[in-house]
């Protein structure tokens, strides 16, 4: 029997970094699942999502590279899979314990301190389920640093990262942990927020290489269909 195609579908950015960091997980996932990989949008960058899943027939699973639920993931991605027969989506890649694992490895490699507060920032939507798994994340979050962790979010939700990083702001540093999965507009956002520091968007290795856990989500994501 054919294993499934994998469809990859992400936002879309004009950041040329953030398109490289996007295609290399991508890349890495197709590795990892080792069935043909389609590379697709739902806005900005072109193919998007329904001229993909015309282009080839047979079964295919898609992958939202996307970290929450929302507008995305319930029209454009949901239409798709409903297009025609053989395709089925998944899930966002969050909550996962691996981002979990990410944003902790990010907040050491950035020296958090006793007396910090941390504010997790996330893209935003307006659909109430985005809210709920960002607050599963902020939840895990917490229960692994002492720190105490808010949320903000870049847009389309509030508080906004702005307003949170003020909210927290005491005697001690305030850290925002991005919780964008690549750099782009939404991390452009995050890091004009006003925090004494701020780690890199989650897709973003520290050696500037896409981070590979992200795939491994990936292919943990197609695996479990």
């Amino acid at each position: 029997m054919t294993r499934p195609a994998l469809v990859c579908c992400s936002h879309g950015t004009d950041s040329p970094e953030g398109r490289a960091v996007i295609s290399a997980i991508v890349g890495a996932a197709a590795s990892l699942v080792g069935v043909p990989t389609y590379e697709t949008y739902v806005d900005v960058q072109y193919p998007q999502i329904d001229e993909v899943v015309a282009s080839f027939d047979g079964p295919a699973v898609i992958v939202p590279l996307l970290l929450s639920p929302g507008f995305h993931t319930s029209v454009d991605i949901g239409r798709a899979a409903s297009s025609r027969e053989g395709l089925v989506a998944t899930g966002t890649l969050g909550p996962d314990p691996l981002l979990v694992d990410i944003l902790v490895d990010r907040l050491a490699a950035a020296g958090l301190r006793d007396g910090d507060r941390v504010v997790l920032a996330a893209s935003g939507s307006s659909r109430p389920e985005a809210a709920a798994r960002v607050e599963e994340v902020r939840a895990a979050l917490a229960a692994r640093i002492p720190q105490p962790v808010t949320v903000g979010y870049a847009y389309g939700a509030t508080p906004k990262v702005a307003d949170a990083v003020a909210e927290a702001r005491g005697d001690g540093r305030v850290v925002v942990a991005s919780y964008v999965l690549a750099p782009g507009h939404f991390a452009n956002l995050v890091a004009a927020a006003g925090a004494d520091v701020v780690t890199d968007p989650l897709g973003l290795a520290p050696d500037g290489s896409a981070e590979p856990r992200i795939a491994q989500i990936v292919a943990a994501r197609y695996a479990g269909v």
